[in-house]
């Protein structure tokens, strides 16, 4: 007996909800009972890749495309006017742009939620200008191939909460547009966003989560968002930020792009620089102390090693971070000046997590930073207030072993020390030098023990460290 078959429409759609359109257009060959219940279902996938094969070169046959086009125009009329959730759209060249917009507006008429476009064309496909309008819509994601230069008054989106924006094109002030028309928005995704203004305000009183990547232009960027509590900002260096209103921030992860030619540039006397340079990269990366400024109120800040570059650019602009606990600084090549001035200006820091130690900080706290007097080059014992250390990418390198011995002399609030190796591979050393990882490692134990310091290893690096011991020896 048919036991699957007996279930209600309802059961039926919902499991059906989790295949492809194309998957469960099959399921209509079962039995007369499966013959139209795949049109129920209230989800739609759609991606012509699923169709056309075109690793068979498929797509380069225009009669194969256009079955492609029927079938969905199929599928838009058996289902009518019933309510849908969910649409995901995938679509490369050779689909017709009207059959396109056809689509995207019955689904906005039927009342979507969650609509997910990526559409790539030869050129860049134009939405719809007929309006972009819903009371439905919650959640949006726009991907590769999109324009959306002709954005005017026409869209209104009130429930729209989640708004995705990867590699689509704006032109100039229509970004400005966007945000007022999204009033409820919390959650903003850009990623290689092209043709933004010279000078762009991301202004949102709603918006709680903004991650931007690859999308600020050559001008300035300012931040207008109240209420935000997450930020997740990786770009080039802006040329300046005007506003940087983040009050109620809780969380940053901060990764300007800075070239190695601009460090230099900065670092120059300024009659070193060319005269016919327009671009004054000294002042560029000095105003980055205005949004540090702005996210100074943040309880948990992760930093790359290209930002702490610039922040060494200005050491003597940084602000207090007296909500700051916890601190996270990722592996890279860099200078090391700002980390001691961060530190003296984070009064409350519980916590200081550092990615791949044997790339990120110098042999010691000392003479790293000409903006600090000498007596502050080293953190003083009396004040550094940091009790957990977590170092990850442990290599097992003498460097790094002095390195924490360091930290065990000059945090007096030490409590704990975690090292783990989370996913990078112990160093190859000779014979002698593993003998004498053994070594220095019960030597830092016994360091720790007598500055009453734990010292915890994660289990895969104890069985890699005795493994590679056992193997050399």
């Amino acid at each position: 007996m048919d036991l699957v078959s007996r279930l209600p429409d309802e059961v039926l759609c919902h499991i059906l909800s989790f295949l492809t359109t194309k998957e469960t257009a099959l399921t209509s060959v079962l039995s007369k009972r499966w013959l139209n219940l795949w049109t129920l279902v209230p989800d739609l996938d759609i991606d012509d890749s699923v169709f056309l094969h075109p690793e068979e070169g498929k797509r380069d046959r225009p009669e194969i495309i256009q079955s492609f086009m029927d079938f969905v125009d199929r599928i838009i009329s058996l289902q009518g006017n019933s309510p849908i959730n969910k649409v995901s759209l995938k679509c490369q060249t050779g689909v017709d742009s009207d059959n396109l917009d056809f689509w995207i507006q019955n689904v906005l008429a039927r009342g979507v939620s969650d609509l997910d476009l990526c559409i790539v064309f030869g050129d860049r496909y134009w939405l719809s200008s007929s309006g972009f309008e819903s009371n439905k819509l919650v959640k949006l994601k726009i991907g590769s191939g999109i324009d959306l230069g002709w954005w005017t008054e026409s869209i209104f989106l009130p429930m729209l909460k989640t708004l995705v924006l990867d590699s689509v094109e704006f032109c100039v002030d229509k970004f400005a547009i966007l945000l007022p028309a999204c009033p409820a928005l919390e959650e903003l995704d850009m990623a290689n966003i092209k043709g933004l203004d010279s000078d762009e305000t991301v202004s949102s009183a709603s918006l709680k989560t903004l991650k931007i990547k690859s999308s600020v232009g050559s001008g300035t960027f300012s931040f207008d968002t109240p209420s935000l509590v997450y930020l997740g900002y990786s770009d080039s260096v802006a040329e300046d930020y005007h506003l940087a209103n983040l009050q109620n921030l809780f969380e940053a992860r901060i990764n300007l792009v800075v070239t190695k030619d601009q460090i230099e540039r900065a670092r120059a006397p300024n009659n070193d620089w060319l005269e016919d340079d327009e671009d004054d990269v000294a002042l560029r990366l000095g105003n980055v102390a205005k949004l540090m400024y702005g996210i100074r109120n943040v309880q948990k800040l992760c930093l790359t090693s290209s930002t702490l570059e610039v922040l060494s650019l200005c050491c003597e602009s940084m602000p207090v971070f007296n909500n700051l606990k916890l601190l996270r600084l990722r592996r890279g090549e860099s200078r090391w000046q700002a980390v001691p001035v961060l530190l003296k200006n984070c009064p409350h820091l519980d916590t200081l997590s550092i990615v791949d130690l044997s790339h990120c900080v110098p042999d010691t706290f000392e003479d790293v930073c000409d903006c600090i007097s000498q007596e502050d080059k080293v953190c003083p014992r009396s004040t550094c207030p940091v009790k957990r250390l977590e170092i990850e990418g442990f290599r097992g390198t003498m460097r790094e072993i002095k390195i924490i011995k360091h930290f065990l002399d000059y945090f007096p609030c030490l409590k704990e020390i975690e090292i783990s190796d989370q996913g990078y591979g112990l160093t190859q050393p000779d014979v002698p030098e593993v003998i004498d990882l053994q070594v220095q490692m019960m030597k830092l134990y016994k360091k720790s023990l007598t500055c009453n310091v734990e010292i915890m290893v994660c289990e895969s690096l104890y069985n890699k460290l005795t493994a590679q011991i056992l193997r050399r020896t």
